[in-house]
């Protein structure tokens, strides 16, 4: 009998913008919100509101009234809601409405969408806390399940996360961690006690979020009919099959005119044709199913690109610089006591400045290049050095004021 387990990423970053040379000491607008046009941080936020999250929470909020047993989870970025209760709003109040459901279980991450377990497991444990204290402030609800960064996980991120009262992490459900094991189970970290990995099954995930619309895939098109027998399969070898993805595949990623939201309003009442199917959250597939024993995940791993590793944010000489400069600044901005200053280094840690600068041209380039305002990842390198110059000099200056 397996759950059928939503869960749903959402993040927008905030964008550097082109931020040249000639800008520094003159500009302290890192992110260009004083600047109106169609690729500012206000306009992307606003344009992906109102294609994505705005209608696909109108068809998740009736579905939830059609089928009360259909249940979805999801984790949100602080910097997304940040900006959309600065820009929408009322997308913030339609999230309310779907948590407000109970059908909807809301997950912990960093705020500010970033890789600090790897360079700093104080600021990580500083984010995690921020990101709690938004989450109740806007939802009144307690997370019990963690969700990090880019799904980037492994043993030594789960140790510390159950050390922290969560009783459940996600990760990548990639063979090269599961030997043979399938996806569809529950599992346990290595040298952890309580606490419990739900694995993506990214086969089935990514027919949704990336091949969707794709008119060379062989499966195409896919109506929720025949993805709807892809999961019955699984009965009889799987407790869960956790379909993990962004939100913004809806309507932004595959767009409306793909038939995306159809395909989305018809698959609950597919699923539900197989009697042995049901819908849960993480925390509830976490206290229905004992775990099938222990998963070694010794390395970083992800959900991105071929490789399931950090190279996306770390595989080059400028992303390894960008990082290794912003996480140096720690020590002196936490030292100054001035938290629009801790605000503003902490959206530069943000792992999609460092994603913008990858420099992989093969099966991954396309996937790169759509997501980044930039003209090249040279261009991204640039403008976020000269930005954390700025910053540099902004900080330094702040501290000479403090003393005097």
């Amino acid at each position: 009998m397996p759950s059928i387990c939503f869960y749903f990423q959402v993040h927008q970053p905030y964008r550097i913008k082109k931020y040249s040379v000639f800008d520094i000491g003159a500009d302290h607008d890192y992110f260009g919100e004083s600047i109106k046009h169609d690729k500012s941080n206000e306009a992307v936020v606003k344009k992906v509101a109102s294609k994505c999250y705005l209608p696909a929470n109108r068809v998740l909020f009736d579905l939830i009234h059609e089928h009360p047993e259909f249940k979805v989870s999801f984790s949100f970025s602080g910097t997304v809601l940040e900006q959309l209760e600065r820009y929408s709003p009322e997308t913030i109040e339609s999230f309310r409405r779907l948590v407000a459901t109970g059908n909807v279980e809301v997950l912990d991450e960093t705020y500010y969408h970033s890789l600090s377990f790897f360079y700093s497991n104080d600021e990580f444990v500083e984010q995690i806390k921020l990101h709690r204290s938004k989450i109740k402030q806007l939802f009144d609800y307690e997370p019990k399940v963690f969700r990090n960064t880019e799904l980037a996980y492994n043993n030594e991120l789960a140790t510390l996360v159950e050390k922290l009262g969560y009783k459940g992490i996600v990760a990548e459900g990639w063979e090269y961690y599961l030997k043979g094991k399938s996806p569809n189970f529950v599992y346990r970290p290595q040298n952890t006690g309580k606490i419990k990995l739900l694995l993506k099954n990214y086969k089935l995930s990514d027919d949704i979020a990336f091949r969707f619309s794709n008119r060379g895939w062989e499966e195409f098109p896919l109506y929720a009919p025949k993805f709807a027998q892809w999961v019955d399969a699984v009965n009889g070898s799987g407790q869960t099959v956790n379909l993990f993805m962004d939100y913004e595949t809806f309507g932004e990623h595959q767009w409306e005119d793909t038939g995306i939201f159809n395909f989305l309003r018809q698959l609950p009442a597919e699923l539900k044709k197989h009697p042995d199917n049901d819908f849960k959250t993480p925390s509830e597939v976490i206290d229905s199913y004992p775990d099938q024993g222990e998963l070694d995940v010794h390395n970083v791993l992800t959900w991105a690109d071929t490789e399931r590793d950090l190279s996306a944010w770390t595989g080059n000489a400028m992303q390894k610089s960008a990082l290794k400069k912003i996480y140096e600044l720690e020590e002196e901005v936490l030292s100054s006591d001035n938290e629009q200053l801790k605000d503003t280094w902490r959206k530069l840690q943000t792992s999609d400045h460092f994603y913008y600068m990858c420099t992989k041209w093969f099966s991954d380039g396309d996937v790169h290049k759509y997501f980044s305002p930039y003209e090249s990842p040279y261009e991204a390198f640039i403008s976020y050095m000269n930005t954390l110059n700025d910053f540099k000099l902004v900080l330094r200056r702040a501290k000479q004021q403090a003393i005097s």
